[in-house]
């Protein structure tokens, strides 16, 4: 079959950037093809961003209402893991009919449209820079052509060398909603984000003992220690078991359980029984079977496609249609950055001058409990470049707000440069609204404000960013709170190489 049309351009995924490039296209009145082999809305919908932050929400809620020290007790608490997929599901599906309406809006033929979006269901890959063909689920092949691309294809998760994933008790996150119930007992596998929110989501609904393989000293290692030391704490409050510094030898599977065999780093080893082992170590690229060879494209051992400035993939080729996004492009496996590259990607192709991205104050959020948000730099970034620097750090125990919600576990964290100046380089802060809280330091931190600007702005109170406020002012050695009163509160230093 062949397509007889020339698309203006074909987008090969309908994730956060293959979305968010369609959807920018239709403004510049152009017509589309989108290509999409699985889920309309990928990975930020499915078995993604989208279901298991569904899950953590309903995992806090269950969390609060289990909760027996606020002057209230539920009578009766229970939860069924079968209804509690059906919600998740409910919201993927709300999300995905959301997708759909918008496309079937700008669907060829509809009048008084500026542009057009043709959805095609199959895997796309390259016969030459202008064409690419579509293998259906059926296994019907049909040929397109195109004045441009953006290749979109995300990523999946990463395999465990040499243990097979049955999808039923050794999973990844794309098995989560193929559970029929609650496990008794879990091993996760990998204490990075992944790792820690599943371990947060499933200590939360308390049906399931959960243990958490930590390979290096401490969970989120790319942080600073004090930041890691908090989630882990929290982490073992909420009744996490974490094996730290621990591989995993092997999983013996039984009729009834699997078996478990941890090495540690000082030579002893411990066996346990597991019902359900996730893998969570990280997420790798879509990029093979693309057909990239047909187009004099490589990727490095990673799967990454370099690209320049631009989204536009970096060749010797001569290639100027062909762009991609989102995570195949190696920079951080974020939405936000998956959305600016799709867009990016059209601005190019339009022909409209845009900025580039700065990747240096990226805002990242953790749904731990409680939730942890980072933007700009960390310690261990600033040190490792020998750039001077103070930090302050402000408890949420100090904050009024904080206080009467009866929730002050969390804390504001500020680095700012060590000189007349001192801009704001970065924030850690965790607790309430801390995924809000962390957007008003990025713009502040995007646009080189210094610490004497940003203290000139009027908090609300009673308010969570009056946190943000007390440390700022902590920096300007004029704190409402002194860290001689608090000093397990309040700290403030400073670091020179």
């Amino acid at each position: 079959m062949h397509d007889n049309t020339t698309y203006d351009i074909t987008v090969i995924g309908s994730g956060p950037a293959g979305f968010a490039a369609v959807n920018r296209a239709l403004d510049y009145g152009m017509n589309i093809c989108l290509v999409e082999e699985k889920n309309i809305g990928g990975t930020g919908v499915v078995n993604g961003v989208l279901t298991s932050k569904t899950m953590y929400e309903l995992s806090m809620d269950y969390a609060i209402a289990a909760r027996i020290d606020r002057g209230y007790r539920a009578g009766t608490l229970a939860v069924n893991y079968n209804e509690v997929k059906k919600t998740i599901i409910q919201a993927a599906k709300e999300k995905q009919y959301q997708m759909l309406s918008q496309i079937e809006t700008f669907a060829p033929g509809k009048k008084n449209k500026k542009g057009s979006v043709t959805l095609k269901k199959g895997r796309a890959s390259f016969i030459d820079t202008n064409t690419i063909k579509i293998t259906s689920p059926d296994s019907k092949e049909e040929i397109v052509n195109s004045k441009n691309f953006i290749v979109a294809t995300g990523s999946k998760p990463r395999k465990y060398p040499g243990l097979e994933i049955d999808g039923k008790r050794v999973i990844t996150s794309d098995h989560i909603l193929s559970l029929d119930k609650f496990p008794e007992r879990m091993l996760i596998v990998g204490s990075g984000i992944i790792g820690c929110e599943f371990a947060t989501i499933f200590s939360n609904f308390r049906q399931t003992e959960v243990h958490l393989l930590d390979r290096a000293h401490r969970v989120i290692p790319y942080e600073d220690d004090d930041v890691s030391d908090f989630v882990s704490d929290n982490l073992e409050m909420n009744g996490v078991i974490i094996h730290h510094t621990a591989s995993l030898r092997e999983i013996r599977k039984q009729p009834d359980h699997l078996e478990i065999i941890l090495d540690y780093d000082n030579g002893y080893s411990k066996v346990f029984e597991v019902d359900v082992v996730l893998i969570a170590i990280g997420r790798e690229l879509n990029t093979k079977n693309l057909g990239l060879e047909n187009i004099g494209i490589t990727t490095n051992k990673r799967g990454v496609i370099k690209i320049n400035k631009d989204c536009l993939l970096e060749n010797d080729k001569g290639i100027c249609n062909i762009f991609a996004a989102g995570d195949i492009t190696g920079h951080y496996q974020l939405f936000s950055v998956a959305e600016h590259q799709g867009r990016l990607a059209v601005e190019k192709i339009a022909g409209n001058e845009w900025f580039a991205p700065d990747y240096s104050h990226l805002s990242t959020l953790m749904f731990f409990k409680p939730e942890v948000a980072a933007v700009g730099a960390n310690e261990k970034i600033l040190r490792e470049k020998k750039t001077p620097y103070k930090v302050a750090y402000y408890s949420n125990k100090l904050v009024n707000r904080a206080i009467a919600m009866r929730n002050t576990g969390g804390f504001v964290k500020i680095l700012v440069s060590n000189d007349d100046e001192q801009r704001l380089l970065g924030m850690r802060a965790a607790g309430p609204q801390a995924s809000s809280l962390i957007v008003a330091a990025a713009h502040l931190i995007s646009k080189g404000i210094s610490l004497k600007d940003a203290l000139n702005i009027f908090y609300p109170h009673p308010s969570l960013p009056e946190g943000i406020q007390e440390c700022m002012r902590l920096l300007h050695n004029s704190s409402v709170y002194k860290p001689e009163a608090f000093p397990d509160y309040i700290y403030i230093r400073e670091w020179q190489p």
